[in-house]
């Protein structure tokens, strides 16, 4: 089942890279869903209508969730995860996003070393979001979630971290610590890229982001 059979679903990302040169991971999310709205939300944060949206992708970013410089935007962000819980309007989290709402639900969030390589997930649980995604996915990040937010679980690890993919107990919000929109079509961007021992090939982790438009639809 593919884009087309999902409907005009209309899906807000909101692109948190603060360093305008590094902006071409959250468009190729939107180039991935369905209908999306791109909107670069660290210029200029705003407060969405939410009635406006069946799903809301936090995308990933070079900060850090735990910077003192961009707390301002980062608590922002937080209040509106919270009203997407209570208004049950489903949420993404990707890499950054992750472990925003991780955080933002009391969880933790610690610097990790640099890492822009392919990674295999381990003990995965049934999930809809990680539905017929392999285990070779892509990962750029320094920060790793050590502590899982209220209510979150952990539905994948990795040798160096058990909460690499997360869910909500009870409201329609998923995280990942990968980035499903990386590709080869983007591989060059990252300079320290190295796919090591696997290749894309082995990766279909795009499918996240299907079955993300899917679980928005009521698929």
């Amino acid at each position: 089942m593919g884009p087309a059979s999902i409907g005009c679903v209309m899906i807000l990302v909101m692109d948190n890279e603060v360093r305008p040169g590094y902006r071409y991971l959250a468009p190729e999310i939107a180039r991935f869903l369905p209908t999306a709205e791109y909107r670069v939300y660290v210029d200029e944060p705003f407060d969405p209508d939410l009635d406006a949206y069946e799903g809301i992708v936090i995308s990933g970013s070079t900060a850090s969730v735990y910077d003192e410089e961009h707390a301002d935007w980062v608590e922002t962000q937080a209040d509106l995860l919270h009203r997407c819980i209570d208004e049950r309007v489903p949420v993404l989290g990707i890499c950054f996003g992750h472990q925003l709402i991780n955080r933002a639900l009391g969880g933790r969030v610690d610097g990790d070393r640099r890492r822009a390589t392919f990674v295999e997930m381990s003990d995965s649980r049934q999930d809809e979001i990680l539905e017929g995604v392999n285990p070779v996915v892509p990962v750029l990040h320094a920060d790793v979630v050590t502590e899982c937010g209220k209510n979150m679980i952990a539905t994948a690890r990795t040798d160096y971290n058990d909460y690499f993919c997360t869910r909500h107990e009870n409201a329609p919000v998923w995280t990942v610590q990968f980035h499903p929109e990386f590709t080869e079509r983007v591989a060059g961007q990252p300079s320290d890229w190295n796919g090591g021992n696997y290749s894309f090939d082995q990766c279909n982790a795009t499918r996240v982001l299907r079955n993300f438009g899917e679980a928005c639809s009521g698929v």
